[in-house]
């Protein structure tokens, strides 16, 4: 996949100490991942970069809106997120990046790309169930509700005791007499 040039971050001129770096986050960069789930995103990376000697440590914290759909009534909503993610770039024979909180970039390496870790902890934090706000308190009003509410299975009326074959009634009292 091509990286896009704004989330890489060349480390090597850096002084020992914190960073910040700062992204915004819109759909065009879930159009580069052909990701297709959101219909729109406003969301805020705040990046925490801590250089060390011999390594690094990355603490994304990520806020904002997502809007999406519900899975109950096809209803678009903003679905608020909030995540943090912290990752440890160390500095290896081979570029590695099987483990999750872990980065081994290969020596002599003077930049790393984040894209990929940014695209996963927000898709990563929205609900796996999506069900819209108002359906939970009961204040969305939609065709699909109604009639998801329609079909739904009510209560069963239980017929009353005169409809009861007296035979039965006879055996319950069976059950009674002990």
């Amino acid at each position: 996949m091509r990286k896009l040039k704004e989330f890489t971050i060349p480390f090597v001129g850096l002084k020992l100490g914190q960073h910040r770096f700062e992204f915004s986050i819109d759909n065009r960069f879930f159009e580069h991942f052909e990701y297709d789930e959101f219909n729109s995103a406003d969301i805020k990376v705040d990046l925490l970069l801590e250089k060390k000697t011999t390594m690094m440590e990355l603490t994304f914290k990520a806020s904002g809106t997502v809007n999406i759909q519900c899975d109950l009534t096809d209803e678009p909503y903003d679905q608020p997120i909030q995540s943090e993610l912290f990752l440890v770039v160390k500095f290896g024979e081979e570029y590695n990046d099987d483990n999750e909180e872990l980065l081994i970039l290969p020596h002599g390496e003077y930049e790393v790309n984040v894209q990929q870790y940014i695209y996963e902890l927000i898709v990563l934090s929205v609900p796996s169930k999506r069900v819209h706000p108002g359906v939970e308190d009961g204040t969305l009003r939609s065709e699909v509700l109604e009639k998801l509410e329609e079909l739904s299975p009510g209560e069963k009326e239980v017929k009353e005791e005169e409809d009861i074959d007296p035979r039965w009634n006879k055996l319950k009292n069976l059950l009674n007499d002990k």
